[in-house]
């Protein structure tokens, strides 16, 4: 029997997430209720902790975190193809299918976009666009943790499709967050490449080339990242003189944004993944972008074939929880392993919150 009320974490602005005590959704037609059994945290999710919002995913005051897996504990009328007790993951948005996006294979763009948080929390409800359209019953040898994995990896995946990323290619991966390092560990095993992993601190370097990175960089922690000539200088000496055949800033910092100018070769890829802040710019140099034929791209969230590759790449062991969930904590914790993280306290990569 499922109980009426539940502890779930509600954002309410800046570095505010509070602990409460809030009524179990109720369970509408083509809905599911999941017991969370495992929720991720999230680089976005870090991001609108400090900032208070996101602008196209969340209002406070709201429920709060959107990476998890778990049971189906209720079932709406009209739900087919599931049964309550079953092991599921579902990502935290679902396209309409019939906008101008939509009917151009850009469901990322589309513009109804449905997002659903909520995943700090005892229960989740999944509604029924979601569960049509990007629900997955969990492969039997799979943790929780792992399936959780399933929507930021599939961010990853779309972002190297974008890149048109190939085996044998040199992919300098600048940034080495969660999401970074999932760059680094695909682009290695799952799309053949070579990976120079780029970041200021030892210890995400050191992540990064175990879970595959053939070499790294060290940025000059003292300087702003748009002023490394000693990076761009090694870089280029570790790629004959030219740059990277892709680079995947991962910062989300304008100066970022215009250093990966300087680490790609002629006729190469920048993909901008990193979302900078609301209402800051970037120089970039026209001449170097023109005379170099840089292709500049900014990948922007999944697609629900995206996510049906991520969860192929979690259930062939491509990636696993292992290689990137270093720290478990229950729901009570949250707001301090929030606090950490935004802090980079505590060296963690993700936590897994267990309701």
């Amino acid at each position: 029997m499922v109980a009426q009320n539940m502890q779930a974490a509600v954002l309410y602005g800046r570095e505010d997430v509070r602990l409460e005590s809030v009524p179990v959704p109720a369970v509408g037609s083509g809905e599911l209720l999941v017991r969370v059994r495992a929720a991720l945290t999230c680089g976005t999710d870090i991001k609108v902790f400090r900032r208070g919002y996101h602008a196209k995913m969340i209002t406070p005051p709201a429920l709060f975190g959107h990476e998890m897996a778990g049971d189906i504990a209720a079932i709406g009328e009209g739900v087919s193809g599931f049964e309550v007790g079953q092991r599921v993951v579902a990502a935290n948005s679902a396209p309409c299918g019939v906008c101008f996006f939509c009917r151009r294979r850009q469901p990322n763009l589309c513009e109804d976009l449905l997002f659903n948080n909520g995943a700090y929390a005892e229960y989740i409800r999944l509604p029924r666009r979601i569960v049509q359209k990007n629900t997955y019953v969990i492969p039997d040898h799979l943790d929780y943790r792992d399936a959780a994995l399933i929507e930021p990896l599939a961010c990853a995946v779309r972002g190297l499709d974008e890149s048109q990323t190939k085996p044998g290619d040199t992919v300098a991966v600048l940034g080495l967050g969660p999401i970074g390092l999932m760059f680094a560990l695909l682009a290695r095993w799952a799309y053949g490449a070579r990976v120079i992993a780029i970041a200021r601190r030892v210890d995400q370097i050191d992540q990064a080339m175990l879970l595959g990175a053939q070499e790294s960089i060290l940025a000059n922690r003292e300087s702003p990242l748009n002023d490394q000539p000693a990076l761009i200088a090694a870089l280029k000496s570790a790629t004959g003189g030219r740059g990277a055949d892709v680079v995947i800033e991962a910062v989300g910092q304008p100066e970022a944004w215009e250093l990966a100018t300087r680490l790609v070769r002629k006729g190469g890829v920048i993909n901008f993944f990193g979302g900078c802040p609301a209402g800051t710019k970037v120089s970039l140099e026209t001449s170097l972008l023109h005379y170099s034929e840089i292709t500049c791209k900014a990948s922007f969230h999944h697609t629900p074939a995206h996510i049906r590759r991520s969860l192929d790449f979690l259930a062939d062991g491509t990636v696993t929880a292992k290689h990137l969930v270093n720290h478990e904590e229950r729901l009570s914790a949250l707001p301090q392993v929030l606090f950490d993280l935004a802090h980079r306290r505590n060296g963690q990569i993700k936590a897994a919150i267990i309701p």
